[in-house]
């Protein structure tokens, strides 16, 4: 081929393309790499059908960019994923196509105890919030939030909003939560974490300390709190408290590592009748979780055990972990010694 029979037919051919955005939209596929070199094919195998001015014409346009429809190339790239794409790039694919969430359908929560409507627990809450002296700060593991079965949305909606309040980290520094660390630095506040040097707030005497009275309590699992207490040094600064109280937890439909142990709810009440000198008190705040834990039970929920009594009655059905440490533990529970 000559040079000057070469270049008419580039220009041939730059003509066809220029002319194929005014004739269609659907030709703006042509954009894909892929696609632009299947319509090149395609033209060129249709030189014969040109209109005698060397311009293509706007059926035959159609007729080749019909196949190159959106939809269709869609189908050339899912055909092209089947093959090339790993595993786990199908499955990504194949989830992303699933419908989105729609947020209309998902249950109205109650604005006050944060449970469902259909089973709100508003009836079984006080009138009116209770009145006490006592502030509490709730420092709260983040995991906790995404349980369903929380108690302490109840233990709010029993108190006035500006004596409870929750704060949700792992990390509590002084810059990110100056209330709290100025809290912590107060001789009227306590923490309630039980150990060796925690005294029994029932048998301490607080009518030396000044009032109001500030309580800390940490919500989380007891690993959870045990990793905020040890690694945040402001809860080395309030004084040390723990609950003799030997009732035994009547959040019946949440495993506990022993009998004795409580919920944040159940200590939050036992600890404020003790500070506020009304026994009232933890009866109120317990109302609404004996309502929670009968109706889950109604409803197809069981009793959960302690581990304690599992384990001393033959009924722990999970594999004994490998490692020492948590073993350990177990059997501590067994033989009555305090974790």
């Amino acid at each position: 081929m000559s040079f000057e029979a070469e270049e008419n037919s580039e220009s041939l051919l730059c003509n066809r393309f220029s002319h194929i955005s005014t004739f269609d939209s659907d030709c703006q596929c042509l954009n894909s790499c892929d696609n632009g070199q299947l319509l090149l094919s395609n033209f060129e195998s249709e030189g014969p059908s040109l209109e005698a001015s060397g311009q293509p014409s706007k059926e035959l346009i159609s007729m080749k960019a019909a196949p190159l429809s959106r939809d269709t190339c869609k189908e050339g790239n899912d055909q092209r994923t089947e093959i090339d794409l790993s595993d786990e790039e199908v499955a990504i694919r194949d989830l992303s196509s699933l419908p989105v969430e729609d947020d209309t359908e998902r249950r109205v929560l109650c604005t006050r105890c944060r449970r469902p409507q259909k089973v709100c627990l508003c009836p079984f809450l006080p009138a009116h919030p209770l009145t006490v002296s006592t502030s509490l700060y709730i420092v709260q593991h983040p995991a906790e939030e995404s349980r369903v079965l929380r108690t302490v949305p109840l233990l709010a909606a029993c108190l006035p909003e500006d004596k409870c309040k929750v704060l949700i980290a792992r990390r509590f520094g002084e810059e990110r939560f100056p209330e709290l660390a100025s809290v912590c630095k107060k001789p009227s506040t306590f923490i309630l974490y039980p150990g060796a040097e925690a005294s029994n707030l029932e048998e301490m005497s607080l009518t030396d300390v000044q009032h109001p009275f500030s309580l800390i309590i940490i919500d989380g699992t007891w690993s959870q709190a045990k990793d905020i207490f040890y690694k945040n040094s402001l809860f080395r600064l309030p004084k040390q408290v723990q609950l003799k109280n030997t009732i035994s937890s009547q959040y019946v439909i949440r495993t506990q590592p022993t009998n004795m142990c409580l919920s944040t709810l159940e200590c939050a009440a036992i600890a404020l009748s003790v500070m506020e000198k009304n026994t009232e008190i933890q009866e109120t705040i317990l109302r609404p979780l004996q309502a929670l834990c009968t109706f889950q039970l109604q409803h197809g929920a069981q009793v959960h055990h302690s581990k304690e009594h599992l384990l001393k009655n033959g009924l722990y059905d999970k594999p004994l972990p490998k490692n020492k440490r948590k073993l350990k533990k177990m059997q501590f529970l067994v033989n009555n010694v305090k974790i």
